[in-house]
């Protein structure tokens, strides 16, 4: 297979700023026909969904409908950690049927989320917020009052909603501080080095959490996975962290539980919808921390992103088997 010339078509987005990343693409496709067009995660219109029915391969994110159409396809390598636009049992079928494979870029994602994620729960354990609160407010020095408010993690009981990338990586970077970890999937297979435990029991582990992070993918099964019911199941003072996506969280009873103080905090890099209107309640939420999806961001990203494409590329022209693969 590696002396197979393919079509790739692509619709990564390469401004003035990645002429380096551009050029290492290039470079890493020399054997092949390169197809470039202007980003879009909505899909492209004309020429480009023309040229996709050309294409044997896709690195960026293709107009779904025409994606299901294309008879030459045969890979699909998503830019982004998520694929909600594919997670449909009808598209699911079409491509599988035709053997074309899906992969996502979560390696490219899983660390700088985990450490995003990492980053607000020690700022929360540690009273950040409220220290800078008080130096761009009041500047009262309020030493006495913050000390005895601020924990250690040691002890506490951590439950990781999902067992991604995004979750592992996660797991491994809080294990130095000794918390009891609990990891909630779908199913259990038996194979995970971590406490698995299924969504069945999510009510039993719940009122244990000291921090839920919430890290699943939107899909109509999670859609409000995060609802009334079980944020009321969550022990007073508790914390909530959403890395996933918005419409995983019932936002309205999220405000509600912070408001009375039941909840002491969240954190939401992800909303519904995006970008959060400026009007919107959640910005005036008591103890509501938002950061506009930059959960994935890094200096290094687009860098990341065809490093870790070209390494599946190599992989496919191998026959070998994909990282990141959905299907």
């Amino acid at each position: 297979m590696s002396n197979h010339r393919f079509t790739i078509w692509c619709n990564s987005d390469f401004d003035a700023t990645h002429s380096a990343e551009l050029e290492q693409l290039r470079q890493g496709v020399v054997n092949h026909e390169l197809l470039l067009y202007e980003a879009s995660l909505d899909g492209q219109h004309g020429e480009a969904n023309e040229a996709l029915h050309r294409a044997d391969i896709v690195f960026g994110f293709p107009d779904v409908r025409t994606a299901v159409e294309c008879q030459k396809l045969r890979w699909i390598q998503l830019i982004t950690a998520g694929y909600t636009s594919f997670d449909h049992a009808w598209i699911k079928k079409a491509l599988k049927e035709r053997q074309v494979m899906l992969t996502n870029s979560s390696a490219v994602y899983a660390e700088p989320c985990a450490q995003h994620v990492m980053a607000m729960i020690l700022a929360l354990a540690r009273g950040l917020p409220d220290a800078l609160s008080d130096q761009r407010g009041q500047r009262s020095w309020p030493m006495s009052r913050l000390r005895p408010q601020l924990q250690l993690l040691n002890e506490q009981t951590v439950v990781i909603l999902g067992f991604g990338a995004i979750a592992k990586r996660l797991a491994q970077l809080l294990r130095p501080f000794e918390v009891n970890l609990i990891m909630v999937r779908r199913e259990i297979k038996g194979d995970e080095l971590l406490k698995v435990v299924k969504v069945s029991q999510l009510e039993e582990f719940l009122p244990l959490a000291d921090h839920v992070v919430n890290t699943l993918p939107a899909n109509d099964a999670s859609r409000n996975f995060l609802n009334a019911e079980r944020l009321a199941l969550m022990k007073r003072g508790a914390i909530i962290y959403n890395i996933g996506r918005g419409t995983t969280l019932d936002q309205n009873a999220l405000m509600k539980e912070l408001r009375v103080g039941r909840l002491s905090a969240a954190y939401l890099d992800v909303t519904e919808p995006e970008p959060l209107p400026p009007d919107h309640p959640l910005w005036e939420t008591p103890n509501c921390f938002i950061t506009p999806h930059i959960g994935g961001g890094h200096r290094r990203e687009k860098e990341r992103q065809v490093k870790h494409f070209l390494e599946n590329l190599r992989r496919f022209e191998r026959g070998e088997e994909l990282q990141n693969r959905i299907f």
